[in-house]
């Protein structure tokens, strides 16, 4: 025996292993605990535990007073060879892929957009978590879990936790223009999650939906996993350019409107009732995903598109991820009132509820007004941040990059139009700089641009300049090459 794991599991794991490997046959007894335990110098207690483990999980037996004896755990020969035999015939047993995935799981892989770096510079949609009020945090966490009973440790109700979702309906209806009442918010973990439950309500596997080109590559991912074919709809300057006459109607129209993901576009409001129109005359369900619009540098933040919806089509998705913290894991829907029940009935069904002591504590961030001032504090931090890099993007680089996307949110996006902007992905990363290449993020390869989507949330100011002259050698390494 050579482990770092207790004797008692190490002896365990080798009489098992011996038993499974047909070293020991059925039948045969084990020594006496005293004989072993003398024979490998170790307490008897401890083989007493390793044959203890042994019966209670079936490998072994003890009859009366006369010893241990080895169990027969082999399947019955007889019945193995006609299941073997009934799988030939239905032809089960071809020669298969060693990794045994479904094609749905190699495509999702294949196109996964999800890095393994999740800090530094220039990782986006990361916030600074350092000035999160942990303090604050603490306390409404510690003032929960004095008083948490039953109901608070349970799954809780389908819909969340109530007093978070009141709180969450008086600020949104002032600070997003957000038409709903708190029985309209379905809480989820994420908002991956929240984008699969429309993904599962409102579509089946082979409907259309519309994204916005270029786009998050998480929402492709979520609509591919459920089997949606995916048209991407290109972006301009006002936003989403919808197509005058679609050969097929789509059942959802995927859209960032306040803060288009990534090239930093935010629709105009002709575009926008224009979009709410399209969507009612096709019988289609809008899905606004209003990531960080809280952040927005130039003038108040815009009103959401669900609350300028006529016809009630638009499904919000918001998220604490980008204001708090990505690890808190939380996000909300707002359905349409018919909606409601069957959202909260799949949510319960396929995820369960959960983590009401932080929904609780969260409500509490809310109401007390802790929400409010740690968006205005970080908007003015952020907004530092994004003119910092700004200026060293042009000190640096010139006339070599064009910026855009600047307005709102925790990111920019830099065009590269004389450099590929994969290779200046991949030459970045080698010295420790995350920078996304803009055309991954295109469906159609036709409209791609070259460029790199930068966040700036959760990079120091005094790491920016290191930074940014990391990301410019990349770039002209790749351009001299």
């Amino acid at each position: 025996m050579s482990s770092t794991a207790p004797l008692n599991k190490q002896l365990f794991n080798d009489i098992r292993a011996s038993i499974l490997a047909g070293n020991v046959c059925p039948g045969t007894r084990l020594p006496p605990t005293r004989e072993l335990a003398r024979e490998l110098g170790i307490a008897r207690n401890t083989v007493l535990y390793a044959y203890d483990r042994l019966t209670d999980e079936g490998y072994t037996q003890t009859l009366g007073g006369s010893g241990t004896y080895v169990c027969d755990t082999a399947p019955d020969p007889a019945l193995l060879d006609r299941m073997i035999d009934s799988s030939h015939a239905a032809g089960t047993t071809a020669a298969r892929d060693d990794s045994r995935l479904s094609a749905r799981a190699s495509e999702l892989l294949s196109n996964a957009g999800a890095s393994d770096l999740q800090v530094g510079a220039f990782v986006p949609g990361i916030p600074d978590v350092s000035q999160f009020p942990r303090g604050v945090w603490q306390r409404l966490i510690t003032k929960v879990w004095k008083t948490a009973g039953q109901g608070q440790l349970g799954y809780g109700s389908r819909h969340g936790h109530p007093p978070l979702k009141r709180a969450l309906s008086e600020y949104l209806t002032l600070a997003r223009g957000v038409n709903c009442s708190p029985e309209q918010i379905v809480v989820t973990q994420g908002t991956h999650q929240a984008i699969d439950l429309c993904a599962r309500l409102l579509a089946d596997p082979g409907d259309l939906v519309w994204l916005e080109d270029p786009c998050y590559w998480g929402a492709r991912s979520v609509f591919r996993a459920a089997g949606l074919e995916m048209e991407g709809i290109p972006v301009d300057e006002q936003g989403i350019r919808l197509p005058l006459s679609p050969e097929v109607s789509p059942k959802l129209i995927f859209v960032t409107p306040s803060h288009q993901y990534p090239s930093g576009v935010v629709m105009s409001l002709p575009r926008r009732r224009l979009l709410t129109e399209v969507a009612c005359a096709h019988k289609a369900w809008i899905i606004e995903d209003d990531y960080d619009s809280e952040f927005r540098y130039q003038g108040p933040p815009l009103p959401c598109l669900q609350g300028l919806d006529p016809h009630c089509n638009t499904i919000y998705i918001g998220s604490f991820s980008k204001v708090l913290y990505p690890g808190l894991r939380l996000a909300f829907l707002i359905v349409p009132l018919e909606l409601v029940d069957a959202f909260a009935v799949a949510q319960s069904e396929v995820y369960r509820g959960g983590q009401l002591t932080v929904q609780a504590a969260l409500a509490g961030f809310i109401a007390d007004g802790h929400y409010t001032a740690h968006v205005r504090r970080m908007r003015k931090i952020y907004a530092a941040r994004k003119a910092h890099l700004t200026q060293e993007l042009q000190r640096q680089l010139g006339d070599q990059v064009d910026i855009i996307g600047t307005d709102t949110g925790l990111h920019l996006t830099v065009l590269l139009p004389h450099a590929d902007d994969r290779s200046v992905s991949q030459a970045a990363l080698a010295n420790g700089i995350v920078a996304r290449p803009l055309s991954s993020y295109f469906a159609s390869a036709s409209r791609s641009q070259n460029g790199l989507v930068l966040g700036y949330g959760g990079v120091a100011d005094e790491e920016i300049a290191g930074a940014v002259r990391k990301l410019t050698c990349a770039i002209e390494s790749v351009t001299r090459s």
